[in-house]
């Protein structure tokens, strides 16, 4: 495995994380298990959280947080590249010590417009669910010159694998369909997250812009029927759905897409060639469950880890469930001593 076989593309965002009553949810017009991105309403929000609650920072953003899973999954540095947008403070300084600290390559652009992005993580029902509310701020100056700059172009040119968040389609489409169109030309797996069910709805037009790039699209069971919904599948089963994301129009013909769901303690499934494959999910006792947040990402890293080894989808998948079974067992997307894993 070397240096730089992934590059993943995303929004850097600093997590403020912690346990609310179901009041605070209601107080800022927020559900359960969803993710939105905060509206003036929603500003107030983070002070609040800070004076009244007990607050964890952690290095988020799904891209930075599945990449960060990767590299301890593979306990070797700068395997992964990632690329995002961050505001020069004191909050970016956490987020690249701890980022690098954990062996992600870190290569952001930095900007004067605004502060580092940060996302609160609700967390409620004694850690069942999670609410994010995201301030995306420096995360959304990314331009897609960071991407041109021959220091960071030769990270895009020697690269195997792509990867970014259905999040970063509210942020840069331009940069993806580049990084997307790259992938295509040198025949390197690109692959997707839907993250919300926002982004189906409000950013349909950039999302099926990139689709047919896609070869591995991931997606939990709300994210998923709510992309079923937009596209008119007429369907909410989710082996149907799976199916026919594999059959929409694709670009390299080389490769099959494959469409993978995650679905809480419920199997995993893997659709590829028409056959959907399920995989039983590892089921905690409920008092073990810390923080459902990052579960997705930690996933995906977990999945990602064992594909740039050559492994098969098989064990990729196995490796999500095993990591992201892990990470909810704690306070954010965290994680602790070497992982262990057992193909």
């Amino acid at each position: 495995v070397s240096s730089g076989l992934v590059v993943g593309l995303g929004n850097p965002l600093l997590d403020i994380s912690a346990n609310v009553d179901e009041d605070f949810l209601s107080k800022y017009d927020m559900k359960p298990n969803n993710a939105i991105l905060a509206e003036d309403k929603h500003k107030p929000l983070y002070d609040e959280m800070v004076q009244k609650y007990k607050v964890n920072y952690i290095p988020g953003g799904a891209t930075q947080n599945t990449l960060r899973v990767a590299q301890w999954i593979l306990k070797q540095p700068d395997v992964t590249v990632f690329m995002g947008c961050v505001g020069r403070d004191k909050y970016s300084k956490i987020l690249e010590d701890k980022t690098r600290s954990e062996g992600v390559n870190v290569q952001y652009q930095y900007t004067d417009k605004e502060p580092t992005g940060t996302c609160a993580v609700l967390v409620t029902s004694n850690g069942n669910h999670r609410s994010l509310c995201a301030n995306l701020a420096a995360a959304n100056c990314f331009t897609i010159d960071h991407i041109h700059k021959p220091e960071n172009k030769v990270y895009i040119d020697s690269a195997k694998f792509f990867y970014v968040s259905g999040f970063f389609l509210t942020v840069s489409p331009p940069s993806i369909m580049e990084v997307a169109n790259h992938a295509l030309k040198h025949d390197c797996p690109f692959m997707m997250n839907l993250s919300a069910p926002f982004l189906s709805q409000f950013f349909k037009e950039p999302m099926m812009q990139a689709m047919p790039y896609v070869d591995i699209l991931f997606g939990n069971e709300t994210v998923i029927t709510a992309f079923a919904n937009e596209q008119g599948f007429g369907t909410d089963d989710l082996m149907e759905i799976a199916l026919k994301i594999t059959q929409l129009p694709k670009k390299n013909l080389k490769r099959p897409r494959i469409a993978i769901i995650t679905h809480g303690q419920n199997p995993v499934l893997l659709a590829k060639d028409g056959i959907v494959n399920e995989f039983p999910a590892i089921r905690l006792p409920p008092e073990k469950v810390v923080d459902t947040n990052g579960a997705g990402d930690a996933f995906v890293g977990g999945f990602l880890a064992q594909l740039v080894m050559g492994k098969p989808l098989e064990t990729c998948i196995r490796c999500g469930i095993w990591t992201a079974t892990e990470i909810i067992q704690r306070s954010g997307c965290t994680f602790d001593g070497p992982p262990t894993f057992l193909e």
